[in-house]
């Protein structure tokens, strides 16, 4: 388990998670915003789940298909092959990078406006790069790729690359809990459609590229276990979900006890709204995610 600085005020491990909630869509915003593909695309990237998968495969260089797969985890390999390393073929990663941070830049300020630029946006980019100084690399890869870039001047920017390496250290977790719980990528995102709390399963299939067959056999399997049947959660899924997400939490706490209860409840307190303007602007499609 990841230590965490016994010297820190103690941040109990739901604040934190409202932190991750309240930060998270100043991040992934970007993986449905037109300015990800208009942007890639200008320096050679596919448009699409190229566009996708070569944005934030980037940071870690010129990977193959394996550490994609291994790294994202719920997508399906044969989709992941079709894309990577070709992408690397039609522009370099440090292109990708530099085109995603452009990207980044013009949708936050198309969704967030005036807020965009605002003393609220330079608080929270201190706020969150204060969190990220007691991120470790170690057995975190996909965050240790972002990680090595450079911090950018821009508060704006600021803001969206803390909340970036914070969401890819969590997930780097958040893998390592599902493998210990013997989910794959496939059967976790079933399990988590299932929750209602993510893609519904029909954007879950289409968006993660599996196969009629594969999301059946992969549904079997969870019935097998006992774990999700006709769709639906059963007890004994509830409970391995809430365990997950309570390990993942309780990986993911060392930032936030870092930085301390009181400014912790700060970056919720400014992410919140800047989180839910984005998502009043549009930035998320109808009919992707659950209740």
């Amino acid at each position: 388990m990841v230590s965490v600085d016994q010297s820190a005020p103690a941040v109990d491990p739901t604040l934190a998670s409202r932190a991750h909630r309240a930060t998270e869509p100043l991040h992934n915003h970007l993986y449905f915003a037109p300015e990800q593909d208009e942007y890639l695309t200008a320096v050679g990237i596919r448009p699409g789940r190229m566009c996708y998968f070569a944005g934030r495969a980037a940071p870690m260089g010129a990977v193959g298909p394996g550490v994609v797969t291994a790294t994202f985890y719920n997508f399906s390999p044969t989709l992941v092959a079709r894309l990577i390393p070709r992408a690397w073929t039609l522009a370099s990663p440090e292109q990708v990078v530099a085109a995603r941070l452009d990207a980044a830049r013009a949708s936050l300020t198309r969704l967030l406006g005036d807020a965009a630029t605002s003393p609220e946006i330079e608080e929270l980019a201190g706020l969150l790069r204060e969190a990220c100084s007691a991120l470790t690399p170690e057995g975190r890869p996909l965050y240790a790729g972002h990680a090595d870039q450079a911090w950018p001047e821009e508060p704006l920017l600021q803001v969206w690359h803390g909340a970036t390496l914070l969401r890819e250290h969590r997930g780097d977790g958040h893998i390592a809990v599902l493998v210990r719980h013997g989910l794959s990528g496939i059967e976790a995102l079933q399990s988590h459609s299932a929750t209602g709390r993510g893609f519904t399963p029909a954007a879950a299939q289409a968006l993660r590229g599996y196969t009629d067959e594969e999301w059946s056999a992969a549904a079997a399997r969870l019935a097998e276990r006992g774990l999700v049947v006709d769709g639906d959660l059963t007890e004994a899924g509830q409970q391995l979900r809430a365990q997950i997400e309570a390990e993942t939490d309780a990986l993911a706490v060392e930032p936030w006890a870092h930085l301390g209860a009181e400014r912790t409840a700060r970056v919720v307190e400014l992410g919140k709204p800047l989180s839910a303007r984005i998502a009043a602007a549009g930035a998320y499609p109808d009919g992707v995610f659950g209740k």
